[in-house]
C-alpha cells in the first residue's frame, strides 16, 4: 500500500460556498487546538455547531443524503470508491481540504467562530476507552459504544440517524463504535516522531497513513473503522485534524523545500475487489464474517479484536505480525500477508500519469470549488488560512 478552507477572514465570511475564493494574505487565521485545551464553552460550542451541521438539510442531491453532515459523508464515500483517496499521494491534501470544508460549514452555517478542534491521539494511545472525548459526558463526542451493536447512547450524539453506510450502502443506522486500546496505541509520540523524521514525502505520508491513521480509525472502531463511511462518526474531523496538524509539522521544519513536495503513485487499492484469505481459527486473528467479502464492497463487519496483546505486538487494524507501517509485499504492516489489488490505472484529472503531482485536482462533488492539490499545500497560503496551536 502506498500509501479548503477558505476561511475567509473575520470580515469576509458569509453564507457563501465556503472556499471558492482566493485571498491574498492570510492576516487573522482560526485556531486549530486540541481539544483537551479547550475549555468548556469552546467544547459545547463546537459541539452545537455539529449538530447544527446535522440538522441543516442537504442541498447537494447526493444520493441518500438528508443533511449537510451526511453530504460530507458521501463525498467521501464517493471518492473512496471513484478517487481513490487512500493509499494513494493525494490523501494528505485530499483530507486537508476536506476537513476544511468541515470546518468552513461550521463557521459559514453554523455560526462557529473557532478553529476546527484536533484530537491529539498520542495523548491517549493505549487508553482511547478513558479518553475524555468518549467519557459520555455533554463536552464529548459519547461514550465507546455501549448500546445494542455498538450503539452511541450517551452525549449529544446519541439520538443522530445516520443515512449513509455502512461502506456505500444507503441505510438509517446509528453512531457506532468498538473502541480497542489495543489498536490506539500506534498513535504513541514514538511512532508519530518517526513518521515525522522522514525527509521524504512519500515515506513521511507512508508512514501517517500506515500508523497514527489506522490506530485513530481502529481504536474508535465501529462507523470510523469503515473506509468509506468513516465521516459518519463526527469523532473523523478530529483524528484528520490531527493527521493534518502531523503533516503541518513536518512541513513547517523545512517550509520552504516542503510546501511544495509532493509524490507518490495514483493507483490505488481496488476495494471492490479484495477478500481476506481464510483463517486458521487458532484464536490469533480476529474470525471476518464470508472471508473477508461483504454486500457493500468494503471491509467486512468486525467482530471482537483480539485481547491487548496479540503475538507481543499490536499492529495497525490488529493483525500480529510484522512492525507498523511496513508497506512491502503486502497488507499494511503485514510482511507475507497477500498483497492488495489495485485498481486499474485510469489517468486523474490534472495528472495523466502514475504519479500524483500539485497539478491533481481535488474533486468535492460541488460542495466547493474543485481544487488542485497545490493549493492546498500551504494553510496560510493563497486558499487556506488556518494555524495550529
Amino acid at each position: 500500500m502506498r500509501t479548503q478552507i477558505l476561511l475567509l477572514t473575520s470580515a469576509l465570511l458569509s453564507h457563501a460556498l465556503p472556499v471558492e475564493q482566493k485571498q491574498a494574505t492570510c492576516t487573522a487565521p482560526p485556531q486549530r487546538k486540541s481539544w483537551h485545551t479547550l475549555t468548556r464553552p469552546e467544547k459545547l460550542s463546537y459541539l452545537s455547531a455539529e449538530k447544527c451541521l446535522m440538522a441543516r438539510p442537504a442541498t447537494l442531491n447526493l444520493p441518500g443524503t438528508r443533511t449537510r453532515f451526511d453530504e460530507l459523508q458521501m463525498i467521501h464515500v464517493r471518492n473512496t470508491a471513484d478517487g481513490p483517496i487512500h493509499g494513494v499521494g493525494v490523501f494528505l491534501p485530499f483530507h486537508r481540504y476536506y476537513v476544511a470544508l468541515h470546518e468552513s460549514l461550521l463557521r459559514t452555517e453554523c455560526n462557529y467562530t473557532g478553529g476546527q478542534p484536533y484530537w491529539d491521539e498520542s495523548l491517549d494511545a493505549g487508553k482511547f476507552s478513558s479518553s475524555i472525548l468518549l467519557d459520555g459526558s455533554d463536552e464529548s463526542f459519547g461514550d465507546t459504544g455501549k448500546g445494542k451493536g455498538g450503539c452511541v447512547v450517551q452525549g449529544p450524539f446519541k439520538d443522530y440517524v445516520n443515512p449513509i453506510g455502512p461502506g456505500q450502502e444507503i441505510k438509517d443506522h446509528c453512531i457506532d463504535r468498538q473502541v480497542n486500546d489495543c489498536l490506539s496505541g500506534n498513535a504513541n509520540a514514538t511512532l508519530v516522531n518517526e513518521c515525522l523524521a522522514h525527509g521524504d514525502f512519500v515515506d513521511m505520508w507512508n508512514c501517517i497513513e500506515g500508523v497514527p491513521h489506522p490506530a485513530g480509525h481502529g481504536g474508535v472502531g465501529g462507523q470510523m473503522l469503515n473506509v468509506f463511511s468513516s465521516p459518519g462518526d463526527p469523532l473523523f474531523y478530529l483524528h484528520h485534524g490531527w493527521l493534518d496538524k502531523l503533516w503541518w509539522d513536518w512541513q513547517s521544519a523545512n517550509r520552504s523545500a516542503r510546501i511544495s513536495a509532493i509524490g507518490g503513485t495514483n493507483q490505488g487499492i481496488d476495494l471492490g475487489n479484495f477478500t481476506f484469505p481464510p483463517f486458521d481459527g487458532n484464536g490469533t486473528f480476529p474470525i471476518f464474517p464470508g472471508n473477508g467479502t461483504g454486500s457493500n464492497s468494503t471491509f467486512p463487519p468486525f467482530p471482537p479484536f483480539p485481547p491487548p496483546s496479540v503475538n507481543g505486538s499490536c499492529s495497525p487494524f490488529g493483525f500480529p505480525g510484522g512492525p507498523p507501517g511496513n508497506f512491502s509485499g503486502g497488507f499494511p504492516g503485514f510482511p507475507g500477508f497477500p498483497g492488495m489489488p489495485e485498481q486499474p490505472f485510469k489517468a486523474k484529472a490534472g495528472d495523466p500519469k502514475n504519479v500524483t503531482t500539485l497539478g491533481h485536482v481535488i474533486n468535492v462533488y460541488g460542495m466547493a470549488k474543485d481544487v488542485a492539490a497545490g493549493d492546498v499545500m500551504d494553510i496560510q497560503g493563497g486558499l487556506l488560512c488556518y494555524e495550529y496551536v
